[in-house]
């Protein structure tokens, strides 16, 4: 039973081709695998392990150096294969080769419903998951002293062709219910459904809410705001439903098991489908997926804010999704002055295209334009962006890095993939995620 139902009108869903069939085409048990401290917001890395070391799955590779109580553990047992380092030896990754036969380090099974909180944070930090846990605001790892006035969980995503979890994580409820008591003990939890039928929307320990709209509807910043907004000294976490099922599983079986189904998507892939996994996957490993005799971008993640990681990249940490999607350095003559544009997608319906709303578009990476002055009212922006927040004005103070305005218009609420669509859409072709991404780092340096 739900506890509220949102039903969003503002947004945009972006008709691109390449969405994954309900099928696992291939299971992937990659070689090597990556640990990259970059992707967790805040974790300055203190290396564990040496070259030739031997680890477990779950053993710790690198601590914090500000709190050295949260770790980040292999994800595979086998051998430290290098320490890669790039400009000023500043630590990249660790790539682990993996073993035939995986073994893990035991957590022991424990009662999730049994447990306190400080078992349950002990727990998490010492299986390498805390890292799972993102603060808001700023998207920083979530500090194991405090306790946040809740826990937000985005049940769904309505990103480009993002993966289903209803087909991913069908199995995993279970788990998934283990997850969910067991950050209850620490706060609050909500779970946001997209209906009332919804696989997950009858976990208990949680206030459940059915949240429908378009994108970015199931953006758990999105939802926050919503149910409960972020004011200032105040402080929630989220986690995302995959790693809930390895927080679950931590409990139940007393393992770090973070398999996962990934969707290989996009105009770019060959038979769109899903493969199973683990993160630290190297992208190489797909690349027979990929359309030939064409450059490719490869996105870990969806294609308004996931990373360009390049064939030689690798699977993220909180990615169930990769994107394949061609490079669009061609020029197109007369271009937005070309009315009869079939093949060409409009945010405001400025083409002919817009006769056929069912259609998918091959979608490349073209710009169509360079970064100008910002020329459209900030009522553009807020018809794609359900927040109750300024985002022009926003984007401007975070320019000026005026941290009083940023303040005023809603820094605390966003992270940059809130405003993807703003990007999107945006006919000044501005950067617009790097922009907030910068104003947050400033909010993060003067605010410390």
């Amino acid at each position: 039973m739900s506890n509220s139902t949102i039903d969003l009108k503002k947004g945009l869903s972006i008709p691109v081709s390449g969405a994954a069939d309900r099928i696992v085409s291939e299971k992937l048990v990659p070689d090597t695998v990556a640990i990259q401290p970059d992707e967790f917001k805040g974790f300055l890395p203190r290396l564990l392990v040496r070259e030739g070391d031997a680890v477990l799955a779950g053993s710790p590779v690198m601590a914090d150096k500000k709190n050295p109580e949260i770790l980040l553990t292999s994800p595979v047992s086998g051998t430290v294969k290098e320490i890669v380092r790039g400009d000023k030896r500043k630590l990249l990754a660790v790539l682990i080769q993996s073993d035939a036969k995986q073994e893990y380090v035991d957590f022991g099974v424990q009662d999730a419903a049994a447990a306190s909180a400080d078992c349950v944070k002990s727990t998490l930090l010492k299986s390498g998951l805390w890292p799972a846990m993102i603060q808001r605001p700023y998207g920083i790892l979530a500090n194991p002293g405090i306790t946040p006035k809740a826990i937000f969980v985005s049940a769904f995503s309505t990103a480009p062709l993002a993966a289903d979890t209803e087909f991913t994580l069908a199995d995993e409820c279970k788990a998934i219910q283990a997850g969910i008591t067991a950050l209850s003990k620490i706060a609050k939890v909500h779970v946001c459904v997209p209906c009332s039928s919804s696989a997950f929307a009858k976990v208990k320990d949680a206030s459940v809410h059915v949240v429908s709209g378009k994108h970015p509807a199931g953006n758990v910043g999105v939802q926050i705001s919503h149910i409960s907004p972020i004011l200032k000294e105040e402080t929630v976490w989220t986690v995302s439903l995959t790693l809930l099922s390895a927080i679950g599983k931590v409990f139940s079986e007393g393992k770090l098991i973070l398999d996962r189904k990934v969707a290989v998507t996009g105009p770019c892939a060959k038979n769109p489908s899903y493969i199973e996994t683990i993160p630290g996957m190297p992208i190489s490993l797909i690349g027979k997926m990929a359309c030939p005799d064409t450059e490719v971008r490869f996105i870990s993640g969806d294609i308004l804010s996931g990373k360009n990681v390049g064939k030689q990249g690798y699977l993220g940490f909180f990615d169930n999704q990769i994107s394949l999607i061609r490079e669009g350095r061609d020029t197109e003559l007369f271009g937005w002055a070309k009315p009869f544009r079939f093949n060409q997608f409009s945010a405001t319906r400025s083409y002919f295209s817009r006769l056929c709303p069912k259609k998918k578009y091959d979608m490349d990476t073209n710009l169509h334009g360079g970064p100008r002055a910002f020329v459209m009212p900030d009522s553009f922006y807020a018809d794609v962006l359900p927040m109750d927040i300024y985002p022009l004005y926003l984007i401007k103070a975070c320019i000026a890095e005026d941290i009083d305005k940023m303040e005023k218009f809603g820094i605390y609420e966003v992270l940059p993939e809130d405003l993807a669509l703003c990007e999107f859409i945006d006919p000044s072709k501005n950067y617009i995620q790097s922009i907030i991404r910068k104003g947050i780092d400033l909010m993060l340096k003067e605010m410390a």
